[in-house]
């Protein structure tokens, strides 16, 4: 596959420079997606999560970056198989270096009960397809002291206890990324590397807490418990929060 790296010492955050910059490379057409531009920095003075969150990172330490993808055909109602894709393809890195990571629903990656990686991806239509997809990473690597009020950071160089090469992770993701994309499994890939499936846990919604059993996430993203009163709860993103 053929893609550009772009490596800058400092930046706001990636996903914010690939908006204003990259999104005027030319496509590169595959089945399911397409990397035309990644762009990995050093630091992020303000990298960004989903809604008000921000990643903390250690200026050298981790791995940041951001992906430009042209999807090909693939509907507005299908973008939750970007996320599928890229959750799975990092899930499979990492587990090369140790046991016990799995997919917190939508997207971020956990080792146990501690959170290792997470994304914020930002589509853009074009009519009822997805013109294309900003995919924004932050994967604790190689720092060993965490100062934000995040409840649950590790990092892979706390797990395994020695550094470990980002350039070497970037491009191992990169590479399984697009065989990851077009899998006929990636659905029950996905399913299978969730946290927490099948497990009772506690969750809270905008009722309160219940304990529940994590079941499925369907196609389009929507997630599936099952309450310890056998009823079936339906959410989409952000109308349920995982207590940890």
């Amino acid at each position: 596959m053929d893609f550009e790296i772009i490596h800058l010492q400092e930046v706001v955050s990636t996903n914010s420079w690939m908006l204003e910059r990259g999104t005027t490379s030319s496509s590169v057409g595959i089945v399911a997606t397409g990397i035309t531009l990644v762009v990995v920095a050093d630091y992020q003075s303000g990298g960004r999560g989903c809604g008000t969150n921000r990643w903390e990172s250690e200026r050298d330490k981790n791995l940041l970056f951001s992906i430009l993808l042209h999807p090909l055909e693939l509907p507005a109602n299908q973008q939750f198989r970007i996320s599928m894709a890229v959750s799975v393809a990092l899930c499979e890195m990492l587990s090369l270096y140790a046991d016990g990571f799995s997919i917190k629903w939508p997207n971020d990656i956990y080792w146990n009960d501690r959170k290792i990686c997470g994304m914020l991806i930002e589509n853009r239509l074009a009519g009822t397809l997805i013109r294309d997809s900003i995919i924004g990473i932050g994967l604790n690597v190689n720092q060993r002291a965490f100062h934000s009020d995040a409840p649950n950071p590790v990092s892979l160089s706390q797990i395994v206890g020695h550094d470990v090469d980002c350039d070497a992770l970037l491009n191992d993701f990169l590479s399984r990324l697009e065989s990851v994309s077009i899998r006929e499994t990636l659905c029950f890939d996905y399913g299978n590397k969730l946290f927490r499936r099948g497990k009772q846990a506690v969750y809270a919604d905008k009722s309160g807490r219940f304990t529940a059993e994590l079941k499925q996430v369907m196609p389009d993203g929507h997630l599936v418990l099952l309450d310890d009163k056998g009823r079936e709860r339906l959410y989409a993103f952000k109308e349920v929060q995982f207590i940890l």
